[in-house]
């Protein structure tokens, strides 16, 4: 019987989930499955991958076949490179101890940037929110400016004015009117 290990669909319209499953090759792809090996999230940012690891690696040991989409999330959670030393280890090229050493390097490396990607999306959304808020701000005051310049009554200073220079031209055509 060949066994691959695929994705089955879950979830609702437009908001997938999947379970990683090991099932027979020729099993419809949400049908019957062997056993259920993890869960794999994509709609969360970084998407959320979780796979039983020593079930899965046991399952590429024995030859599981996988799908594009399974083979991506194994090499992303480690099982295909943990197979990689384990293999050299059966081959008498690396020790238990060496194979543990850089699978354990890895693992940190992968974690950091994990962590790093997720640091780095809570700070652009801070980053974000307090750009609109500020840009609503500046909006509010804009607006409250308007208001207020709308309610306020003008001042009819220009009329008098002009009044203060005709009235000496009129005295003027008055006195003029007198001679």
């Amino acid at each position: 019987m060949a066994t691959k290990i695929r994705l089955q669909r879950h979830g609702k319209k437009g908001k997938p989930f999947f379970h990683i499953v090991v099932a027979d090759s020729r099993a419809k792809r949400d049908g019957k499955f062997i056993e259920k090996i993890g869960t794999y999230n994509p709609n969360t940012n970084p998407a959320t991958i979780d796979v039983q690891f020593e079930r899965a690696l046991s399952w590429v040991q024995t030859g599981a076949q996988m799908t594009d989409t399974a083979r991506a999330l194994m090499s992303y959670t480690g099982v295909l490179y943990k197979n990689h030393l384990v293999n050299g280890v059966k081959k008498g090229a690396l020790t238990a101890e060496q194979v543990e050493a850089k699978f354990e390097a890895w693992a940190k490396e992968k974690e950091a940037k994990i962590e790093a990607k997720r640091s780095g999306l809570t700070k652009s959304a801070e980053q974000m929110a307090a750009d609109r808020l500020a840009a609503e701000k500046e909006a509010n005051d804009k607006r409250a400016a308007e208001i207020a310049a709308k309610n306020t009554p003008e001042v009819e200073e220009a009329p008098e004015a002009e009044a203060t220079e005709e009235a000496p031209a009129a005295d003027e055509n008055a006195e003029e009117s007198a001679e």
